[in-house]
Parts: C-alpha cells; sequence; structure tokens
C-alpha cells in the first residue's frame, strides 16, 4: 500500500472516484473537511448522520454513505473522532487501522483521510497524520506467502491512501522514523510467522546476518566456538537437535565513540517441543514462536539501523531448537554454564532461561553494557498472571523499570511490574549443582524464571520482559491484526528514542 500526504481538497467532479474519510466530532458536529463536503453536497452528510440514530461520532464509530453524484467519490465514510481533542497520537493510530480493515472490506483502491484534531487537542496536525498513516501500514501488514488460493473477497483491494491535512511535508517528515518502525514491525510478525521448516537456527541468523547492509555489524558463533566460550547451557538445550546451534552478535554504534552499549538479549528457540520432557500434541505447533524474543531484538536491531539512532546498541540472540532424541538432554542431567555456575535441569522444556543464562553472561561479560534488557517467551505461568493484555517485566534497578513502563504505555505494549525477592531465589536452589531450572512446585513459576534469569546478571541494570503473552494474537485489534506481534519493537525503539538518544 502507497501511503502519501496532501492538503485536503474536496473531490470536486471530474476525478478517479476513490473513497473520501472525513472526521465528526461527538454530538455530530463536523470537522471543516466534513463541512466543507456537506456544502459541496447541498447537506448530504447532515441529512445521513440525521438518519442514522446509532451514530453519534463516538470514536471508533464509522458511518458509510453513499457519495452524492455531484463529488468524485465512489463513497464517504465519516469518522467519529470523540470529543475534540481526546484523540491523542495512539487514538489516530487505531483509527488508521481501522479505517484501513473498513476501506479494504469495501473493496476500495483508493482513498483520502481529511484530519482536523481540534483546537484542544495537544498534538499538531501534521503529527496526527503522520501517525493514522502509521496505524493503517501496522493493520495492513498479511503473511500469505504460503496461500496458493484464496477467496478474492480475502485479500485487500486498499492500493493508495492519502492523508491529507494542513502542513503535508510536515507530515511526510514526521511519517519517515514511522515508515522504518512499520517496515521493522513487519519483518520480524514474517520471522515470528515463518514455520520452524523454514526458520532454525541456521537460517534465521542467516535473516540477521542480512542486516548488514543496513551498516550493523553482525557476527555469528557456531557451536565450536560456543563449546570453547563454555556455553554449557545454552549447548544442553541444542543437543536433541540436528540443527546447529548459533549465536548472533548485531552492533550498532551511532553514538559516542566508547560510549557503553545498551544491549538488548533475545531468546531463539526455533521449535520447543519440550525436549524429553515433552509438551502435549494440541498447541504444539504454536511453538515455532517460541524465538520471537530473538525475532524483537533483530527487529529492533534493523529499526535503530535504519533510522539513524544516535545511540550504541548491541542485540545477542541465542538460537537454538529444542527437540527429543537420543542425544538429548535429559531431566537430572547437570550442565556447566558459561559463568562457571552450574545447572541441574530438572524440566527440559524450561529451556529458555538456560539460553538466556549464557547470551546474557556473553553479552555483559564481552561488551560492558550500560544495561540489559532481555525477552523471552519464557513461562506460560505469565499468560496465567496477565492474559494476553500486558507482558511481564521483571527489574532489578526501579528507573530502568519506570522508562520501559512509560515507553510502553505510550506505544500501546503494556508491562505490568512483577517482583523479584530472595525468598523466590531460594526454590530453585540445588542439592546437587549450584541452581536448578525449576522449583519443586508451580507457584510463582514467572518469578521463579526471572530469578534463574537474574543469577546471570552481575550488577549491570537489567530487565526481564517475558512476551509469553502478548507475542502472539489470537484475535485482531486494530494496528495489530491476529498472528505475530512483534511486541517490544516499538516499545524498545520508543525507550531508546526518549531516553539515550541525544
Amino acid at each position: 500500500m502507497k501511503i502519501s500526504f496532501a492538503e485536503f481538497e474536496p473531490p470536486r467532479p471530474p476525478g478517479d472516484g476513490g473513497a473520501v474519510v472525513v472526521g465528526v466530532w461527538e454530538e455530530g458536529a463536523l470537522t471543516v473537511p466534513a463541512r466543507q463536503l456537506d456544502e459541496l453536497s447541498g447537506g448530504a452528510i447532515s441529512r445521513a448522520i440525521a438518519a442514522s440514530p446509532r451514530f453519534h461520532g463516538k470514536k471508533s464509530e464509522l458511518l458509510p454513505i453513499v457519495a452524492p453524484a455531484n463529488l468524485a467519490a465512489s463513497r464517504i465514510v465519516l469518522a467519529g473522532l470523540g470529543k475534540p481533542g481526546a484523540l491523542d497520537a495512539r487514538g489516530f493510530e487505531d483509527l488508521g487501522g481501522a479505517l484501513l480493515v473498513h476501506l479494504n472490506s469495501v473493496g476500495e483502491a483508493a482513498a483520502t483521510v481529511g484530519i482536523e484534531v481540534g483546537d484542544a487537542s495537544e498534538i499538531a496536525p501534521a503529527v496526527a497524520a503522520a501517525h493514522l498513516a502509521f496505524g493503517a501500514a501496522l493493520r495492513s501488514y498479511r503473511f500469505d506467502k504460503y496461500r496458493t488460493t484464496e477467496k478474492p473477497e480475502r485479500k485487500p483491494t486498499l492500493a493508495t491512501l492519502t492523508v491529507a491535512g494542513p502542513n503535508p511535508a510536515a507530515a511526510r517528515k514526521a511519517y519517515e522514523n514511522f515508515a522504518a518502525a512499520a517496515e521493522a514491525v513487519a519483518f520480524t510478525r514474517d520471522l515470528v510467522s515463518e514455520p520452524a521448516n523454514v526458520i532454525y537456527p541456521e537460517t534465521l541468523a542467516e535473516q540477521a546476518a542480512g542486516l548488514s547492509s543496513l551498516g550493523l555489524d553482525v557476527e555469528m558463533l557456531d557451536e565450536e566456538r560456543m563449546r570453547a566460550l563454555g556455553m554449557g547451557a545454552l549447548l544442553g538445550v541444542a543437543q536433541g537437535s540436528v540443527r546447529p546451534p548459533r549465536l548472533v552478535v548485531m552492533r550498532w554504534n551511532g553514538g559516542a565513540d566508547g560510549a557503553a552499549p545498551l544491549a538488548f538479549v533475545g531468546k531463539g528457540v526455533t521449535f520447543d517441543t519440550g525436549g524429553i520432557s515433552i509438551k502435549p500434541a494440541a498447541g504444539m505447533g504454536e511453538m515455532k514462536w517460541d524465538m520471537a524474543g530473538a525475532g524483537v531484538v533483530i527487529g529492533l536491531m534493523r529499526l535503530l539501523a535504519a533510522r539513524s539512532a544516535k545511540v550504541n546498541a548491541v542485540g545477542v540472540v541465542g538460537l537454538v531448537e529444542n527437540m527429543p532424541s537420543g542425544s538429548a538432554m535429559r531431566p537430572g542431567d547437570i550442565v556447566t554454564s558459561m559463568s562457571g555456575q552450574t545447572i541441574e535441569v530438572l524440566n527440559t522444556d524450561a529451556e529458555g532461561r538456560l539460553v538466556l543464562a549464557d547470551a546474557l553472561w556473553y553479552c555483559q561479560d564481552r561488551f560492558k553494557p550500560a544495561l540489559m534488557i532481555d525477552l523471552a517467551t519464557l513461562t506460560g505461568a505469565i499468560v496465567v498472571a496477565l492474559g494476553h493484555d500486558h507482558a511481564g517485566l521483571f527489574a532489578n534497578d526501579d528507573t530502568l523499570a519506570e522508562r520501559l513502563v512509560a515507553a510502553g504505555k505510550a506505544v500501546g505494549e503494556k508491562l505490568w511490574r512483577l517482583p523479584l525477592d530472595d525468598a523466590y531465589n531460594k526454590a530453585i536452589d540445588s542439592d546437587a549443582a549450584d541452581v536448578k531450572n525449576i522449583a519443586g512446585d508451580r507457584a510463582a513459576g514467572s518469578i521463579v524464571g526471572a530469578q534463574f534469569v537474574q543469577r546471570f546478571v552481575n550488577k549491570v541494570p537489567w530487565a526481564h520482559l517475558d512476551i509469553a503473552g502478548v507475542a502472539w494474537a489470537k484475535k485482531d485489534a486494530p494496528t495489530v491484526p491476529k498472528g505475530a506481534t512483534a511486541f517490544g519493537v516499538r516499545l524498545l525503539d520508543r525507550f531508546v528514542a526518549d531516553y539515550y538518544e541525544k
């Protein structure tokens, strides 16, 4: 879909007949673009509102009407905006997503949206236009490369979207970073959506390596190199698969020379059977997205490079496949991590924390980062605790936690902080090794997982995001279609931009 920006012009004949969208305030008050159309059409819009008792101009309401003959448009869509000034940036993104869905549902190929924000708004019209376009771009994502047949009515039709309002040049400029973000989100969603016979450790590493064209410095560690470094925890997870593991390091140097980087670490289990502690068959196909944490880190690094972020950043992803076989790690095995700590593996389905143990240690040992943030689809327990609306946040630093929560709130990727405490830490003390990978019962499963990961973090400010409940959506949302969400790409990009770029 092509997105452009222009000043609003009522569609007088002759014209190509695309759809025109204009806003209506609560209680039916017309915006300036809506008034212009109403006057040109002899009051057709006012009459349509009067004849539609269920349309009040509230947020999320849409009223399509047939365009009068004296307008060069196929249809007019009235979009409820709520009270003047009520729509914030996210509200305009949601509106863009909703309009994209509606226009595709009625088969429109081209549409123009007339923007107005209201005198009480804290957002400039040009910025609002960019956010609306961004919402439409996010919602337009589809993963359909493997469909060989599809009903015509399911295929998207909208090829051109013009967002019209004051100062289109400023809107175009504001949209540049949004366009890069939309591309990074789509890239991440693609990685997470691919089946495990297409995306596995080697091929996911190749996807990351391809980002060197954007200016990222990408390095891949193979099994031999990881063995030499002592990564027994990560390699223990990988040993049951014929797919060799990889650890990928991506560096972006856009900040001051020598400044400590921000570090992002991702769990990349490209398929998780549970290993010898095998999962039930029902729903196991979903475990292709157990690499979503790594996918988000790769997508974030892509975005930082694409928009030339003024920061030094490093992304580290540990890539493995967790399979049952004659060579697989067994419950009761003891492995030695890169940190030197020994781990008693009592459940091979608690494997993501083993991958993170070595990836985090390697990252802090080599790069001495200013902070570390890891992302992982770590526990089913986080879904029990928080459902699919919030990701779990654990942190050893209050300022870091507060900044992550604020960034997530700003972009609509919400976090909820849960505790870390020695009382939970004791639950994973092992009689046979330094630590065991699960506790003796199911209590506080997400906290116990985070406590395990924290044992492989020194004094560096660190946060752990458990994204198991938000990495995959089972229903559509305004800017997130059903499927892979790329939750975390926008959140962490906003976090970097707001707090670490000068």
